[in-house]
């Protein structure tokens, strides 16, 4: 905890912003660490909750002792801070930028106050732990002569891939794209999170002796027999991200993108890569999806210079306030404003597509559906509510069903490896002896393609916990 009466004393603060104007006119990021006097107040609000709620399976995934570093940062001891974060988080980067923060959710003083800035406490320790110089490699005082192949390098990837390491093992880490970071890299605008955080991350984890290898699509480049014959564990990490589709009259009409398409071409553009991007400059743009890719396709049609920007949802407008279905210390289901939408949109809640009209050189005019209504579980046209919008550009942001099976999953499934009802690699989640290990020998998975799209808190956490399991069994083998 921090200060005993903190909470009372010091009001929720938030990180400094540059305006919406003039953050659009690049892909930097725009928010800045707390100053340590705010920094050090905010970590005052941590109260003496009794059972911190925050961290464990009501709050934070990779299990942050959050109480903990809040107490170091209210008393200016920012390295023991550090120390401690970095006991269970490998790359806190990463989720101080991007993790939509369920600890606060959990945080107790949320039930009559605004919660602790928890994610915004995480960035700021660990931004300083970089400045500072304490952020080092950790290499593995010895070998255990074990190799240990990684398929993805995204946060489930590199955090199995780091503890790995670490414990002594020989990991090399496969990525089918050419940089590393999987959706973290293409998947991520930069405004969000530079890409720079990535590869110091990677330079650290090749200090610990962590080989990588880009553009190997394994299953494709390199068989999954391959691997199965020349490594002795095999960790998939390799996501989820066969997108979601809309078949609906027009889906063919040019113009019509998924949004990891239009992101990642972006996102390389942005690297310096000389690339043909989806553009929305000048046009009518319609985001349909209303999650975190939507949120980024906004943000980043704003940086094109689009003529509009209109974001559909097919579930209701959610309320302003904690609904009751998700009580405390749940994850609340509430309206949400993100810096994106900040930056410029019309949001729709309640929006069926129908489909889409296009010119006579096949490119999209017009979206045209209704708005609905939920009606014993299913959703139903409100009569009356038909429309018709202009649309230069739709771009698809309705999530991932599951892994893709061509290449490598088809491989291993001839093998013998199964796969769960969703399509998805069918592994257990925990922390007992056999946890993330599938039905064929040495091989494990962990995150998104184990368990479906989620956050990446949550990717992270498998990360780790796979590494163990992995360790244990190769430790095993060492043993016996």
């Amino acid at each position: 905890m921090g200060k005993p009466t903190g909470f009372l004393e010091f009001k929720k603060e938030y990180l400094q912003k540059i305006t919406p104007s003039d953050r659009v006119k690049n892909y930097n990021e725009f928010e800045k660490p707390f100053p340590e006097p705010v920094a050090k107040e905010q970590g005052a609000r941590c109260m003496d909750c009794g059972i911190p709620f925050c961290h464990g399976e009501t709050g934070c995934p990779v299990d942050n002792l959050i109480p903990e570093f809040n107490d170091f940062v209210y008393k200016g001891r920012w390295k023991e801070a550090w120390e401690n974060l970095s006991k269970t988080n490998n790359f806190p980067e990463f989720t101080g930028r991007l993790c939509p923060a369920p600890c606060e959710s959990a945080c107790t003083l949320g039930i009559i106050e605004p919660p602790v800035s928890i994610k915004y406490i995480e960035r700021t320790i660990i931004d300083r732990a970089w400045d500072e110089g304490w952020v080092i490699p950790q290499p593995a005082l010895s070998k255990s002569g074990k190799k240990v192949a990684v398929v993805g390098s995204g946060p489930a990837g590199l955090a199995a891939g780091q503890q790995l390491g670490r414990a002594g093992h020989s990991v090399t880490v496969f990525e089918k794209n050419d940089r590393l970071g999987g959706l973290l890299r293409y998947g991520i605008p930069d405004f969000k999170m530079e890409k720079r955080h990535i590869d110091k991350r990677v330079k650290q984890m090749e200090a610990e002796g962590v080989t990588f290898k880009t553009n190997v699509n394994v299953g494709v480049d390199i068989t999954a027999k391959q691997l199965l014959s020349e490594f002795d564990a095999i960790v998939l990490a390799c996501g989820s991200e066969v997108p979601r589709d809309l078949p609906v009259q027009g889906r063919e009409s040019k113009g019509v993108h998924f949004a990891m398409d239009f992101l990642s071409k972006n996102n390389k553009k942005v690297a310096g890569d000389d690339i043909e991007i989806i553009s929305a400059k000048d046009k009518h743009v319609i985001v349909i999806g209303g999650g975190d890719t939507g949120s980024d396709c906004v943000g980043t049609s704003n940086r094109h210079g689009a003529k509009s920007v209109t974001q559909i949802e097919l579930f209701p407008e959610p309320p302003k306030e904690r609904d009751k279905s998700t009580p405390w210390p749940l994850y609340p289901k509430m309206f949400r404003t993100s810096t994106s939408h900040e930056e410029g949109v019309t949001r729709k809640w309640a929006i069926s597509t129908l489909g889409f009209k296009s010119n006579e050189k096949g490119e999209v005019t017009a979206i045209f559906g209704n708005e609905v209504k939920e009606e014993a579980g299913k959703f139903v046209a409100v009569p009356g509510t038909e429309f018709e919008w202009p649309a230069d550009l739709v771009l698809l942001a309705m999530g991932f069903v599951n892994p893709i099976k061509e290449g490598l999953l088809e491989d291993l499934q001839k093998e013998g490896m199964e796969l769960d009802p969703r399509g998805n690699v069918k592994a257990t989640f925990g922390t007992k002896l056999g946890s993330f290990a599938t039905n064929l020998p040495k091989v494990y998975a962990c995150g998104d393609v184990r368990r479906g799209q989620s956050l990446i808190v949550w990717a992270i956490s498998e990360g780790r916990k796979c590494a163990e399991q992995v360790h244990s069994f190769l430790t095993q083998e060492v043993d016996g």
